[in-house]
C-alpha cells in the first residue's frame, strides 16, 4: 500500500488551529504559560492568579516589594511576553 499526501502532525496541528480560527487563544495561552519561565521562579511563586482581558494581562502578586519592581518594568514585561507568544496580543499588564 502506498502513502499518498504525506504530512507532518506539526502541519497538520497549525492547519487545524487557522481553519477554526484558534491563532489568538493560542497567543493567549502561550503568554499565560510563559509569565513563569521568563519572570523567574521567585515571581512564579508570588504570583496568585493570571488572566488576560481586553489585551491588558491581569497578575495578582501577594507581595508588595514585587508588585512595585514589576511595574517598573511593564513595559519590557510586554514586550518579551509578545515575542514569546509570537503575536501582539497585549498592549499593558495590570499588577494587583
Amino acid at each position: 500500500m502506498e502513502r499518498k499526501k504525506e504530512k507532518k502532525i506539526g502541519s497538520l496541528l497549525d492547519d487545524f488551529v487557522r481553519a477554526n480560527n484558534l491563532q489568538h487563544g493560542l497567543a493567549e495561552y502561550r503568554i499565560t504559560k510563559a509569565w513563569n519561565t521568563l519572570l523567574g521562579k521567585s515571581v512564579a511563586l508570588a504570583t496568585r492568579s493570571i488572566y488576560i482581558k481586553d489585551r491588558k494581562l491581569f497578575v495578582k502578586i501577594h507581595s508588595s516589594v514585587m508588585r512595585n519592581e514589576l511595574s517598573m518594568i511593564k513595559g519590557d514585561i510586554v514586550k518579551r511576553l509578545n515575542e514569546t507568544a509570537g503575536a501582539e496580543v497585549i498592549d499593558d499588564v495590570v499588577i494587583r
